[in-house]
This record gives structure tokens, sequence and C-alpha cells, in this order.
């Protein structure tokens, strides 16, 4: 499918009934929409029954078992974009654009983008077994020699971990020398601008007491390009706040932005779209809330969408603000928070009179950005409801400011972690490997040192998502005591579009590069966070399918709940963003999309 990438809508047409000759002539003949769809369904079933009936005589049999079965998925995928309850459902109807495009009508090209060709060229494809998954490859049979099939088999696997190493020395993580060495210059030039000692600049206190808030200190500290200047430029006209702490300052590259610290400078520096599609969102009246956290929200600071697990919201902000935050509906800046003591204090008589809750995820906003003394009433209040056996802290706090892990703070965290009775742990969000440092390190051990598994949540968005470097990051975590736990597809929010990935991205990922790393390293599961609902697993057909293609190349999905067998609750209808705007925006920034052809045949 890379061919298919640069060329224009004449080409892409051609290709597309080159694929399917049979398909072009039932809707170019079809006498209207229904018997279109009719006959488009009667010939994905002949399709069908030939791909699995061992006497047929078509050319199928030959093919491998992998083509097959992605022809079966594909055959699936064309009967749901043409029903006409997902045409209900979507608004859309792909079928009737098909139709105009095989007739020719007026304009017909006008009314779809390249995607939109693109998508239904995998199909078509994919519906005849010629989407090149098992390009050169044969079927193959297992050699009479098992040691020779042994040999065999380990210099395939050997293939597989050459591909897997050479993609690791494309990226730098946090705690190669070169880098370690790199960054503690910068810190030390930081360290001057901003008048610290060295032991200050090692505080949790001094790091809170100079955070950067405005684009002009944040100027003269780093070199920022024109864009991101734009962007801090907007941030200031639309009021959106930003916070980016001197420690996480130091990982950036002070000379300008660079391959290894593009996606920490995007995680802080607010971009021209972002605000502006805040903005817009903001003067339409439109709610931001993407997760629908009020609707699942029992009494104020608490959220609550699994029988046994809720979220308690003790403090609004955090050391440091990311831009693709799912609460960036709520989430001020430090200065601006306004979840009081009291409202925390009938939250914790709520947990306490629910019998049902045996976890709290204590987050926000970040908690640890609270003093030790309010932590420390918090864990002990918590600790005292008998039947919460877990307290979960959402936390940034390593990434960001990993001073924060102090003496003071590990004596609290000691006190109430008890083996067998209940547990404290620790859940962080590493985005790169490059934010793997020393200090972090340091911070990870403190915490381990006192008997507390940490976990990492990753956000899988645009700049974490090139060929292994997530993978890279699992492993780099696991080496430094921190075990993958979730990997979240960014949130379908429309101002954060620069950071969203198509769902088939995430899938490959899982299949393709997570799946090469050894069992303990890839233990993260990979999600989508349903609005109300919660977490559903990208890993089944069971909990989501697309329905539609729209016009622009968009994917539509419908999501069904978690709770589907043990409950009754509604689904979700979901839109992506385009395979083709992502491949071409990674064509753009330098990389070889020809690694990527395999996206298309993930649904």
């Amino acid at each position: 499918m890379d061919d298919a990438l640069g060329t224009d809508k004449e080409g892409l047409l051609r290709a597309l009934w080159d694929a399917d000759p049979d398909i072009e002539r039932i809707l170019r003949s079809s006498d209207g929409l229904p018997e279109a769809r009719d006959r488009f369904f009667e010939h994905l079933n002949s399709l069908e029954r030939h791909y699995f009936n061992i006497y047929s005589d078509r050319h199928f049999r030959g093919l491998h078992v992998l083509e097959r079965n992605n022809a079966k998925q594909c055959i699936r995928v064309l009967k749901n974009v043409i029903r006409t309850e997902n045409e209900k459902l979507t608004d859309s109807s792909a079928l009737r654009l098909l139709c105009a495009l095989a007739r020719d009508e007026d304009f017909a090209q006008e009314r779809v983008s390249e995607g939109f060709l693109c998508e239904f060229l995998a199909l078509f494809r994919g519906i005849n077994g010629r989407s090149g998954l098992t390009e050169g490859a044969s079927p193959g049979r297992r050699s009479r020699s098992a040691g020779r099939s042994g040999a065999e088999r380990s210099r395939m696997l050997d293939v597989y971990a050459g591909s897997v190493h050479a993609h690791f020395r494309r990226y730098r993580h946090g705690l190669e020398p070169g880098m370690v060495e790199h960054r503690r210059l910068s810190a030390e030039k930081l360290q001057r601008k901003l008048g610290a000692r060295p032991e200050e600049w090692r505080t949790f206190s001094w790091q809170m007491g100079h955070i950067v808030r405005d684009p002009d200190t944040l100027a003269s500290l780093v070199r920022l390009e024109p864009d991101e200047v734009e962007g801090l430029r907007s941030a200031r006209e639309c009021e959106i706040p930003f916070q980016i702490t001197p420690y996480y300052l130091s990982l950036f590259n002070e000379a300008g932005r660079c391959r290894w610290d593009s996606g920490i400078r995007a995680q802080v520096i607010p971009s021209a779209t972002y605000c502006q599609n805040v903005r817009e969102s903001r003067e339409q009246g439109m709610d931001m809330d993407f997760m629908q956290e009020r609707w699942t929200s029992p009494v104020e600071a608490i959220t609550r969408r699994y029988p046994l697990v809720l979220i308690l919201k003790p403090f609004g902000s955090c050391p440091q603000l990311c831009v693709y935050c799912q609460r960036n509906w709520e989430i001020t800046g430090l200065d601006q928070t306004r979840i009081t003591k009291a409202k925390v204090e009938a939250a914790l008589g709520w947990i306490g009179r629910n019998r049902n809750i045996s976890e709290v995820l204590v987050t926000g906003g970040d908690p640890l950005a609270l003093p030790n003394i309010y932590i420390g009433w918090l864990l002990g209040r918590l600790a005292a409801i008998p039947h919460v056996e877990r307290i979960r802290i959402g936390t940034r706090v390593p990434v960001t400011l990993p001073y924060r892990i102090d003496p003071g703070l590990l004596r609290l965290l000691r006190r109430y972690h008890r083996w067998g009775e209940r547990e404290i742990c620790i859940v962080t969000h590493f985005e790169h490997a490059a934010e793997v440092t020393p200090d972090a390190l340091e911070a990870v051990r403190r915490l381990r040192s006192v008997g507390l598994n940490v976990y990492n949540q990753q956000v899988f968005t645009y700049y974490n998502s090139r060929r292994f470097e997530t993978a890279l990051l699992r492993r780099v975590l696991k080496l430094s005591g921190v075990n993958p736990y979730y990997s979240f597809i960014t949130k379908g929010k429309d101002e954060t579009v620069d950071f969203r990935v198509p769902l088939a991205r995430i899938q490959q990922e899982v299949a393709e590069e997570a799946r090469l790393l050894p069992g303990v390293v890839r233990s993260d599961e990979a999600v989508f966070n349903v609005p109300r609902l919660g977490k559903s697993y990208l890993r089944a057909w069971q909990d989501h399918e697309p329905i539609m293609i729209l016009p622009d190349g968009r994917r539509v999905y419908r999501f069904y709940p978690w709770e589907a067998h043990v409950g009754v609750a509604d689904d979700y209808i979901y839109t992506d963003v385009s395979i083709h705007a992502y491949l071409s925006r990674l064509r753009a920034d330098g990389e070889n999309t020809a690694d990527f052809g395999s996206i298309w045949y993930y649904f």
C-alpha cells in the first residue's frame, strides 16, 4: 500500500477498480442504491464461501492461510461499511460515494479524499487475497529433520531480533552516557541562568518555586522554534496555562528541537492548532470533558467507572501541565486550583460509607504536588477505611520532578504500605525512553526501597508512535524497576489532534513490535478509554468494530462496553483519525512509511 500514499485521486481510482473489477461493474450497472447494496453483499458472500471451501474451483486455495484470514477480516469490514444500520448510525454512506465514483458522476472525486480511496483500495485488495502481507512467503512445510527445522526457525528468529535491535539504535534513552552528560551540562546552564545552587536545584521546594510559566522566560532559557513561539503566543492570547519544571526543561536540547527531544517539547508547549481549537470550543460552549466524568461522579472529587475502584481527585493542578491531558477542561495553573479540603472530606466520607470500594486511585492533577503534611493526612484517612485495601497514587513527578521523592514522603509511604493488609503503589507516566534519566531512576529506586510497586501508563501519541519507539520505552522502564501497565490510545479530543494516531497503529504496534519483546517486558495492555464507561481492550473484535469510512478517510468505530456480558450499557460511536493523514505526516517527518505498510489491515 505504500505505492498508493503519494498517488493522486485519478491514479487511486484506477487502482481501486483494477483491484476488483466486479465491484465496479456491480456499482455501475445497479439500478439504485438498494440493488447495489444487495449485489455487493452477494459478491462478498461468494468470496467468503470460496475462501473456506476446500472443494472450491477458485484460485484462493493456493493462498497462504494468513492471506485468506486477512481476506475474511476485510470482507467483514466491507459488510459493516455498506450496512444500512451503520449508515444511519454515522449519518454517512460510503456505498453512495462508491456508486458515484463508479458511474463517474459530476464532482464525485471532489467529494472524497485520497484517504477514503486508500482505505477502499486496501479492502478491495484484501478481499481478493492481494494485500501483500505474505509477499515473498510460501505456505512452507516443516522439515523432515527436527534439527534442521529448529535451526531454520532459529535463523528466522534471529532476523526478527536483528530488526528489533536495528530500530532501537535509531532512538536515544536517558541512561546513555552521552545523554547523561548532555543533560548534566544543560542542568548546569539552567542553574546559572536561574541563580540556583546545585543543592537547591535538587529540592522539591526550589523546583516548585521556579516553574516556568511564561513564554519570555522559556525563550530566555532554551532556543524555541518558530512554531513553538507561535503556539506560546496563542496560549497567552487564549489564556491557556502552561507549566514546565526546571528539571524537565533540562531534558530539552538547548540548541533547538531535535529528533530525540521533539516529543518532550510537544508534551508541554501548546501548538497554535491546540490553542485555536480550545478557543473555538470555549466560544461555541462545547463540553471539553471527553470522558464525561461529570456523568460518573457521585460526589465532587470522585469519578467512578468500575465496581471496586474509583478515582479521588484531591488536587486540581500539576507541577507540569501536559498539552494532551484528558482533564485539560478542569486542570488549572498551580495558583488557580479550587478543590478544597472540605470537598475532599466529603468524598472520603462517601468512600467510607460504600463498602464495595476496595481500591482508590488518588490522582487529579498530581497529588504529589501537595505538601507531605497533606499527603500524610490523606493517606491516614484512606488507611482508616477498613474496606480500602489498595491506594494507588497517580503521579508524574518521577518523570517531571524526581526530587519530590524525598525522605519525608518515603516515610509516609512506608508507614501506610503494609504487606498482606494494604498496598500502596505508584502509577506514573513516562512517554519516551529519553525521559528515563539517572534522576528518574533514583526516584523509582527510592519508591521500590520502601516496598512499593511502580507501574507506567503511557499515552500512545504521534510523538512516540514510530516503529519500535514504544518497545524501547518498555525495555528501559522494566530495567529501571517500572512495570508497563497500560498503553492508552490518545483521547479523541478535537483540540489534541496533533497527538492523535489511528487505532490501527497501536494495534499494529502490539502485534508487530511489542510481541517481539519478552513477556515480562510487554506487560501493558493497549486500551481505548470509552467516555463514561472506561477502558476497552483493543485486542478483540468483540469489544469494537469498524462500521464506516468517512469521505475524508477517517474510520468510524463502534465500541461495546466492558460490561457487555455482565450487564446492559450503551455502545459508543468513535471517529478516528485518518490513516492516510497519519502516514503522510510520518513521511513528511522523514520516516519510511513502507515500514508501516500493514497498518491498513488492523481493524
